[in-house]
């Protein structure tokens, strides 16, 4: 019964999410068309629909000379004038409906200028509004704190670390993450970052952003919070299953907050990752403020006990390849290793036969202090060696999480692939026996234990691929930590044929990993107005700062710089919609603003059926004293449906088939 009632009230309140959503883009569709419609019936011209949406009325009432009506197609609306008709666009140009004095037709050109820019300029005055109570209620935002840094990304070799806090980009002033992201995405050229680094140090720096993909990028992702997840909000346990922090004692409960680690104060996401990654070899004790005892002093502090954890091998040594990435200011720059280098030896023993290319993180680490003997090989010339000092930096803390990230190696600053071609196995490990030296391994399945090792149902589940436009090893390895309870099926070629083999995982004895499974909610702040004067001032800011935003979108979508893959279309705006009506009212009134503004500058745009395909008609108009010809209008009316459409197609097939709905 209680189940029932859960389920129950979940639905509802996803229903009710989406009738909130229903009714802002609903909302926003009629304050640009109450624009059209004011300013027209204001100029005493003839209403003879407001609609919102198109297509086939699904209801109307007639009040007065204007039908009210609501239509079948919910992405838009349009307010029919006596002359005026995108469906017919001869009434524009036609003699007869022209002589009536209240038609769109007769007007000046000025009165019909007002009328086709009303809907724009309402949309604009709400965004204003819209933003307005978003900020005057406050909104959760994360922080512009660097959480993570891919390795090899301009944001590494550039030297940021998590816990550093970017403060301006270019001069623009950065609140948010989300300001991050568009600044980058929007940008062109290097770009200046300012910012405090996590112990209160300001820094300076200027990187070019990774043009490569379907935006600029730095290589950062947002910071994790000290709070664990709860599967209410999160729909995730607070911890792996299978990890050490599934064993701890007493267990750690959804919503729990660490304050401390082995009676240390821990100040942030970076600051525990460090911690962590330090003490990875020992058992550690967490002080944590439980969820329904958030303001209890720090002596009644609920005192967890976890155990290190090991890393999961298959006993493969891969073969090593080139450098990837050098980080600036470190050891491995000032010796001059460069990109394309490739590491061959580390004090004599040669990687990927006597040393573990996966293990060389912590092993350099480990040497901190001392010189090491580094050899490796740059194209077109004979084996070199340098002698670096590691720095004091923990390995596996930047781990490659994602797929196509390189495994970096802190305490020399140097970033690289992994060639999937076995160059030893180690004895009594899972591979013995199975594999062979110099066997390719293709791709990795992952397995829940209790699969029954079933071809069609392994063939059904998404791999992990290898190969020169698939370099996933570092990551194929690390997801093996991250899902320690499964097996992996590896498809691999011996001799020219190909094979499979099915391995059960075993812990590294001595090599630990530098996390324990504990899973963090992302971590948030408010941004809210100090009263209402300054919610008013926000909400002009951030239309003001939509609006530069859009135009220099379309710019990049022009110049190539951004890819018409990252648009969205009906689906994708919905699904936005529905998550930020999940954040209640100020989340929903920011995503409407932003929406109103999108919708002004698009609907402005100088394509036919559009305002702004209108407005270039008016224009010329104005300049050349006569209309255009019907001919003209038809022609250029067809051109511009076939094109909104054509667009309408585009992005409902990147929500579909790209995005997928995210």
């Amino acid at each position: 019964m209680a189940i029932l009632a859960f389920n129950l009230i979940s639905y509802l309140d996803m229903a009710l999410n989406i009738l909130y959503v229903a009714l802002g883009l609903g909302l926003v569709i009629f304050f640009h068309e109450l624009g059209h419609f004011a300013v027209a019936k204001w100029c005493d011209v003839h209403v003879e629909r407001f609609s919102i949406g198109f297509g086939p009325i699904l209801w109307s009432r007639k009040r007065g000379e204007t039908e009210y009506a609501l239509s079948a197609v919910p992405f838009g609306g349009y307010v029919k004038m006596l002359g005026q008709d995108d469906m017919d666009p001869s009434q524009l140009s036609s003699e007869e409906i022209a002589q009536d004095p209240r038609s769109y037709s007769a007007k000046s050109v000025r009165v019909r200028m007002a009328i086709i820019s009303a809907g724009v300029i309402m949309n604009v005055v709400t965004a204003v509004g819209f933003y307005a109570v978003a900020f005057g209620f406050g909104v959760d935002s994360p922080p512009a704190i660097v959480g993570s840094v891919t390795p090899g990304m301009p944001a590494w070799t550039a030297g940021l670390k998590p816990g550093d806090k970017i403060t301006k980009i270019d001069g623009d002033e950065i609140e948010s993450h989300v300001d991050i992201a568009m600044e980058v995405a929007l940008s062109k050229g290097a770009l200046e970052i300012e910012g405090v680094r996590r112990k209160g140090e300001p820094f300076q720096m200027t990187v070019e952003p990774n043009g490569e993909g379907t935006r600029r990028r730095l290589g950062i992702e947002s910071s994790l919070s000290l709070a664990l997840a709860d599967p209410e909000s999160d729909n995730i346990s607070p911890v792996g299953e299978g990890t050490p922090a599934a064993s701890a004692d007493p267990p750690f409960e959804p919503g729990d907050t660490i304050v401390k680690l082995d009676g240390e104060q821990v100040s942030s996401y970076a600051h525990l990752q460090e911690l962590l990654a330090r003490k990875r070899g020992e058992t550690v004790r967490f002080g944590v403020v439980p969820k329904s005892a958030a303001g209890a002093f720090v002596d009644k502090l609920k005192i967890v006990t976890v155990p290190p954890g090991q890393f999961r091998t298959l006993g493969l040594r891969m073969e090593i390849g080139r450098i990837v990435g050098v980080k600036n200011g470190s050891p491995a720059e000032k010796e001059g290793l460069k990109v394309g280098d490739k590491i061959t030896k580390i004090n004599g023993k040669a990687i990927g036969t006597e040393v573990d290319p996966l293990r060389l993180p912590d092993d350099l680490a480990a040497m901190h202090g001392k010189e090491v003997h580094i050899s490796f090989i740059r194209e077109g010339q004979e084996e070199s060696e340098r002698v670096l000092v590691p720095l004091d930096e923990p390995g596996w803390i930047e781990k490659p999480t994602q797929p196509g990230e390189p495994l970096s190696v802190p305490s020399i600053g140097v970033a690289f692939h992994l060639i999937p071609t076995i160059l030893h196995i180690e004895a009594g490990s899972p591979a013995q026996g199975i594999l062979q030296e110099g066997d390719r391994i293709k791709k990795m399945h992952f397995i829940p234990a209790t699969d029954e090792p079933v071809a069609d149902e392994i063939d059904k589940r998404e791999p992990i691929e290898f190969g020169e436009k698939h370099q996933n090893l570092a990551h194929a390895f690390w997801m093996m930590q991250v899902r320690p309870q499964d097996k992996v099926l590896l498809e691999f070629s011996h001799g020219g044929q190909d094979n499979k083999a099915e391995l059960v995982p075993v812990l590294a004895a001595g090599w630990h990993t530098p996390t324990r499974g504990i899973l963090l909610q992302p971590e948030m702040e408010i941004i809210k107005a100090d009263g209402f004067v300054d919610a008013c001032y926000r909400g002009v800011s951030y239309t003001r700062k939509t609006l530069i935003q859009m135009y220099l979108t379309l710019r990049n979508l022009f110049t190539g710089r951004l890819s018409f893959k990252e648009m969205r279309g009906p689906v994708g705006i919905a699904t936005f919609a529905y998550h930020h009506a999940k954040g209640g009212l100020p989340m929903l009134s920011l995503f409407l603003g932003f929406l109103s503004v999108n919708l002004a500058v698009l609907n402005f745009l100088p394509i036919p059926v559009l305002d702004g395909g209108h407005m270039v008609f008016l224009v010329w108009e104005a300049i050349t004293r006569r209309k255009p010809s019907e001919r003209v209008l038809i022609a250029a009316t067809y051109v511009g449906m076939a094109f909104v459409l054509g667009l309408m197609i585009t992005v409902l097939c990147l929500d579909i088939f790209v995005h997928k709905g995210n």
